[in-house]
């Protein structure tokens, strides 16, 4: 009986932490390495075992504002029609990225909305440590090919921090 109840709970245990979200997704903001300045902020999410991401706000943007740098279409694309003719925000730049362990996903493409190239896209969490990390981070690898490419770093973001982003865009 005792053994049927530890399987049972370690089950239940097994089922939940599978279940549970991956440290990947939430709300992140992109940091422009010179500046420091907040770029964008970003929902990451999965859906179907495959990892998105979508602008929330770009701060020095309108909310209407096109992705008229982009070039597509784009092998994989989630989403169909002309991405030029999508806005920058609600639109799945980072697509098709499979969780390899928790807090690593790769095999997936990210594109630059602001000059429109599509990279192979790896994302990795990086915990706040104390000392390199000091906030929870995303490395946001994105790569040419036989590991040729360059990582971004985003910080972790919360909804109030987002809506005052909101605040800073043009009317």
């Amino acid at each position: 009986m005792k053994r049927t109840v530890y399987s049972v709970l370690f089950a239940l245990i097994m089922v939940s932490a599978a279940a549970a979200a991956d440290p990947v997704e939430g709300l992140w903001k992109s940091i422009d390495e010179k500046t420091g300045k907040t770029t964008a902020a970003w929902t990451i999410y999965e859906r179907n075992g495959e990892l998105f991401g979508e602008i929330l706000v770009v701060p020095d943007q309108k909310a209407d504002t096109l992705a008229t740098e982009c070039k597509g279409p784009y092998k994989g694309f989630p989403r169909g029609g002309d991405v030029t003719k999508m806005t920058l925000v609600n639109t799945p730049f980072i697509f098709g990225l499979k969780r390899k362990a928790a807090g690593f996903w790769e095999g997936g493409n990210i594109i630059d909305p602001k000059d429109g190239k599509m990279y192979k896209c790896k994302i990795t969490f990086r915990q706040a440590d104390g000392s390199k990390f000091t906030v929870d981070t995303l490395e946001m690898r994105g790569e040419i090919g036989l590991g040729i490419g360059r990582s971004q770093y985003w910080e972790r973001t919360t909804p109030e921090e987002i809506e005052n982003l909101k605040k800073q865009r043009p009317s």
